[in-house]
């Protein structure tokens, strides 16, 4: 196994569970525009408890509470590649907050070297 590394960005955007854009779920739309533009992998995490713009606890333990949990979408690629990306975001984001962390981008591969 060799790995590769190069600089990133990566991107976790804050939602609720019950947003959508156009009938769909809007952490979906969000992972499927990122497979379209290329972007190297994305991942949908749906949070057990949490609130966001309007204060409310939204949480798993109190089943009248259970409704619209928080999610997060992370993606994550080149800089370039993500910046490009990130005004898909603007048309279909109406309310969350998405944060912006510069990683390293570790890429792991079999090694193809004889006897390895």
């Amino acid at each position: 196994m060799s790995r590769h590394t190069r600089p990133g960005l990566k991107v976790t955007v804050l939602v609720g569970e019950n947003d959508t854009v156009h009938h769909k779920p809007l952490a979906t739309e969000i992972v499927h525009r990122a497979h379209k533009a290329g972007i190297a992998g994305a991942s949908v995490f749906r949070g057990v408890e949490g609130y966001g713009a309007h204060s409310r606890i939204h949480t798993q333990r109190i089943l009248s509470l259970s409704e619209d949990l928080p999610m997060a979408v992370v993606f994550a690629d080149s800089p370039e590649k993500v910046r490009a990306f990130l005004p898909e975001l603007d048309g279909i984001v109406s309310e969350g907050a998405a944060i912006l962390e510069e990683c390293e981008l570790v890429r792991f591969t079999p090694d193809d070297r004889p006897g390895a």
